[in-house]
């Protein structure tokens, strides 16, 4: 059944011929629903078609996916009418719901109609169960059903975030932080002011779990360390990754827990000065931990990836401009894509605002642009994913002043 959704995904409204679409540079502008990049040459579709909403598809680790259909978040918008300024906009958690996206219709339903910020990008593709918290509550979603239900509350004593569903659906998981270090970010709410500053002050973070039918809280591990980035594997129940976050080169970044064994494991060592491994994420059949390597930082750039029980790595070079903020991998497992970058990122990129498809070719990528990002304004991470047909790639972009969801085809006509 899910093949043939996919099917029809692939074969409805993404197949319109690219003749059918005008050829336009891509941004400063307000842009049609489908167009050729005039740089590229390659098809691109806007995805979300709220008309006077701001909408942003999910981190790029965090699946959106269930069968054909794209989980998102969506907020209204006062004014919408000039775009041409490219004014940074944020979206406003206050009225920010959860959407569900029909990939073969084109079609968006509202799911969530709630009055208080929420947050989490929690899917479980297989029961099609979304996970959302708001304050202390942490509440589900069913995508057919449409019924809403509270699923946990924090106690008192640890109140804390989720942010991972795990492979068979049982467990949730996140990390809990200390007062004081939420007053740190209240005090000094810009990144470039907290990240070492919450570094450095070495306050303890503890991972959990939570059992969704039994409701039992179930602490795994404290560290004083910015525990972050929590992710269960895509396949093993028990498997959770986690990062100590901070500056990158000061950091041993990537590791896993086993939540029976409650054993802890160091998946990449820094080798030099100032190396950085980072954006880590677990490949889909769950054997491979992926992550930006720099070795080192801003000098010699890669893609790596660690055997989860083996710890045998493989990376593969690309060039300066090819870098990107996020990297992500097909669901075969045979492509790459990436989100670029400014000039003001690690990289100092002279033109590495694109998005990216990469193909390996034995150590090193070979690379293809798919859209010009030179509107995009990167303070908003564009954050790529493969549709999961890996005949698009999906990410988020405010180049028509606002931001939006948008896919761009991987095969080109016009190439």
């Amino acid at each position: 059944m899910l093949l043939a959704a996919l099917s029809i995904y692939s074969n409805a409204l993404f197949a319109q011929p690219a003749a059918d679409a005008p050829i336009l540079e891509t941004g400063g502008q307000r842009m049609p629903e489908m167009w050729i990049d005039k740089d590229t040459k390659h098809k691109v579709i806007r995805l979300s078609r709220i008309e006077g909403n701001s909408s942003l598809s999910f981190y790029f680790h965090n699946n959106p996916f269930i069968g054909n259909k794209m989980v998102f978040y969506s907020s209204t918008k006062n004014d919408v009418s000039n775009v041409a300024k490219q004014e940074i906009s944020s979206t406003n958690s206050r009225n920010k719901q959860i959407w569900l996206l029909d990939l073969a219709t084109m079609k968006s339903e509202q799911l969530t109609h709630q009055s208080s910020p929420m947050n989490g990008e929690i899917v479980h593709n297989k029961t099609g169960v979304i996970y959302y918290q708001i304050k202390d509550s942490v509440f589900s979603v069913d995508a057919q059903t449409k019924k809403e239900q509270l699923v946990y509350v924090f106690p008192e004593d640890f109140k804390a975030s989720i942010t991972t569903v795990n492979a068979d659906g049982t467990l949730l998981g996140g990390a809990k932080s200390s007062d004081q270090e939420k007053e740190l970010f209240k005090k000094y709410p810009d990144k470039s002011s907290y990240f070492n500053i919450i570094y450095e002050a070495k306050l303890p973070r503890t991972l959990f779990t939570i059992d969704i039918k039994s409701k039992r809280l179930n602490k795994l591990f404290t560290d004083s360390a910015w525990l972050n980035h929590v992710q269960f594997s895509p396949t093993d129940p028990s498997v959770l990754m986690f990062c100590h976050e901070g500056p990158w080169h000061k950091v041993d970044r990537i590791w896993t827990i086993d939540i029976n064994t409650k054993q802890v494991k160091l998946m990449h060592k820094r080798t030099m000065d100032m190396e950085i491994a980072g954006h880590e994420w677990i490949g889909p059949d769950g054997r491979t931990i992926w992550f930006d390597l720099q070795q080192p930082r801003g000098a010699t750039f890669f893609v790596a990836g660690a055997d989860i029980k083996t710890g045998k790595e493989v990376k593969y070079s690309l060039q300066r401009n090819e870098w990107s903020i996020h990297f992500n991998i097909s669901p075969d497992q045979k492509l790459f894509c990436g989100d670029g970058g400014d000039p003001g990122q690690v990289a100092k990129a002279p033109d590495g605002q694109w998005i990216y498809l990469f193909k390996p070719d034995g150590d090193h990528f070979v690379s293809t642009k798919l859209v010009n990002m030179k509107h995009h304004q990167y303070k908003l991470e564009p954050n790529v994913h493969f549709s999961p047909d890996a005949k698009w790639i999906i990410f988020r972009a405010n180049f028509e002043g606002i931001e939006n969801v948008y896919a761009v085809e991987i095969n080109s006509e016009r190439m």
